[in-house]
């Protein structure tokens, strides 16, 4: 699939709707903040209620789409640039998840490519609730 991408394409990668159980049970094991585990005292934050962990969607779009159509190419992630969680998520939320390629530098000396992936997730409004670059070296 790599060597068929070029930069500017865009993938879509379908939606995701969390549930409160589902935010509990992600931030338990990876983020433990009371307004991500605790309904109640979640209602007394900024956020007015139970919120997902910023890398929640991120995590869950990886391992459900980007894993299986582009992770057999790759030699090693390079890192991860301006991630910005901009809206929280609630429960019952609809997020939509779009990937552009923004660039593909072939790096000889690594038989590969440096592949700039830009992962967008938007809500139902259509309001951008988070955004990160992320860089990872494949082979082809």
């Amino acid at each position: 699939m790599l060597n068929k991408i070029k930069p500017d394409q865009k993938f879509d990668l379908g939606t995701i709707i969390l549930s409160e159980q589902d935010i509990i049970d992600f931030a338990k094991a990876f983020d433990p903040l009371d307004f991500h585990v605790d309904k109640e005292a979640a209602k007394k934050t900024i956020f007015k209620g139970l919120i997902a962990s910023g890398p929640h969607i991120f995590n869950l779009i990886y391992r459900r789409e980007w894993l299986p159509r582009f992770g057999k190419t790759v030699i090693c992630g390079m890192g991860v640039n301006n991630w910005k969680f901009i809206k929280p998520v609630y429960a019952g939320q609809k997020i939509g998840a779009e990937l552009t390629v923004l660039s593909i530098k072939p790096m000889a000396e690594m038989t590969g490519n440096a592949v700039s992936w830009l992962f967008e997730f938007k809500n139902e409004k259509g309001e951008m609730v988070q955004v990160l670059q992320m860089e990872v070296m494949h082979r082809g």
